[in-house]
């Protein structure tokens, strides 16, 4: 099978690169590296089933020729950052953009599947309950989750019109190795420099699931593998959830730091956009079959070993 990854050397998109060659699949990776990092996919460069581009999803006449005779089309290039939006609004429009160019790629050379990177922030503000992939109305608060709503859109229009097939994967937060930002980087890295204080955003008392990048990639190979309607949309992520508190006590434990003041800057949630607390229900994807290997708490102690690896340890 020959798949065609967009931002496949991002975080999620690099994870899904290795798993995708370790399945003996052939991979081109298309990303303008704007977030993504080379050194992720540097190991595969030499690889006879691999190819990357570096390029832009915007740039239409390029990603059309790049794109024939692939069979499958994971599309995983994004902003990355939730936050962003609030000081750089038009990401957005770049996102629904570079999915429409994917889409109107795939129907003119006549691909027929896509899977799909999508958020628990289109969810929007919820109740305090397990939600599941048929909760609505969908009514996202952050641009992030507005503009992964409307490629949700764009996906379903497309998959009806022209006869394809698409994989939606909801994502939880997707948390461990090569992780660039997020509250366990923010955190790690807030404390190589000030070993005695962290500050956290809003109260500490937002809680939220989180999933191991391994769990991550599983699940959408099984998804992709299993699941065979016209337009398969699943969330992806845990049973649990776990406290921002909870997690910065969890940093400083593996850190080996003594005494670190704890600083919150009030408020219910860290920024415009925040969805305080949220938990997911995944019981679609457990009938097909697939279950995380870790819990919340056990994927964030996990990823916080992996990124003290990667970024370094405390100056004391």
């Amino acid at each position: 099978m020959r798949c065609f990854v967009t931002g496949g050397a991002g975080f999620i998109g690099s994870h899904l690169v290795d798993e995708l060659l370790e399945k003996g699949y052939k991979v081109t990776v298309f990303d303008d590296l704007s977030s993504g990092r080379k050194e992720f996919i540097q190991h595969h460069l030499n690889n006879k089933n691999f190819s990357f581009i570096e390029a832009d999803l915007l740039d239409f006449n390029l990603l059309n020729r790049e794109i024939k005779e692939h069979d499958v089309v994971f599309h995983i290039a994004a902003n990355p950052d939730v936050r962003i939006g609030m000081q750089k609004p038009e990401v957005a429009k770049k996102d629904i953009l570079i999915t429409y160019n994917v889409l109107d790629a795939m129907r003119e050379n006549n691909i027929k599947k896509i899977v799909f990177s999508s958020s628990s922030t289109v969810y929007g503000e919820t109740p305090p309950i397990p939600l599941p992939e048929n909760y609505g109305p969908l009514l996202p608060i952050s641009v992030y989750g507005a503009a992964k709503l409307a490629c949700e859109g764009l996906i379903s229009s497309f998959s009806h019109t022209f006869d394809m097939q698409s994989w939606i994967f909801r994502f939880a937060n997707v948390i461990g190795k090569r992780g660039t930002h997020g509250v366990i980087v923010d955190f790690i890295n807030k404390l190589k420099k000030n070993s005695k204080e962290l500050e956290i955003l809003g109260n500490g008392k937002q809680k939220k699931n989180y999933l191991y990048i391994k769990d991550c990639i599983d699940g959408i190979v099984f998804g992709f593998e299993n699941s065979k309607e016209q337009i398969n949309l699943f969330n992806l992520g845990s049973h649990d959830a776990t406290e921002v508190t909870r997690i910065a006590e969890m940093v400083v434990e593996e850190m080996g730091l003594k005494k670190v003041r704890f600083k919150y800057t009030g408020g219910d949630r860290g920024w415009k956009g925040d969805i305080p607390r949220f938990q997911f229900d995944i019981t679609k994807i457990e009938k097909l079959g697939w279950k995380p290997k870790y819990d919340s708490d056990e994927a964030v102690r996990k990823a916080i070993k992996d990124l003290i690896e990667e970024l370094g340890s405390v100056s004391l």
